[in-house]
């Protein structure tokens, strides 16, 4: 169980629209961030809540992107409140079983 899930969640303050113009940008830079696998991009426009899945090589690497500038960015945007980050380790074996793309 090396692999890691970062689940993280927050609230908007704007459009759903306006939330996916602002973060679009940032793909790009998503997608370069050391030792990230894949991340997807959650949106509960109802509830003004979105967030992500991210699966991370190793606890090193998700806790440096915790640490570094784009979670900050991240963190100290003015749209967004009330965020939460929660840490799991993957089940590999049922994990496979089900099918999770995280091989």
């Amino acid at each position: 169980m090396s692999a890691k899930i970062l689940q993280l969640n927050f609230k908007f303050n704007v459009s759903s629209a306006e939330y996916e113009e602002a973060v679009s940008p940032l793909a790009d830079e998503f997608a370069a961030v050391p030792g990230l696998r894949w991340k997807i991009w959650l949106m509960n426009d109802q509830e003004a809540e979105a967030g992500g899945l991210y699966l991370f090589d190793d606890e090193s690497s998700l806790h440096a992107y915790l640490e570094g500038p784009l979670a900050a960015q991240v963190k100290r945007h003015p749209a967004l409140s009330d965020m939460s980050a929660k840490l799991f380790d993957v089940m590999d074996d049922l994990t496979a079983i089900t099918r999770g793309p995280v091989g």
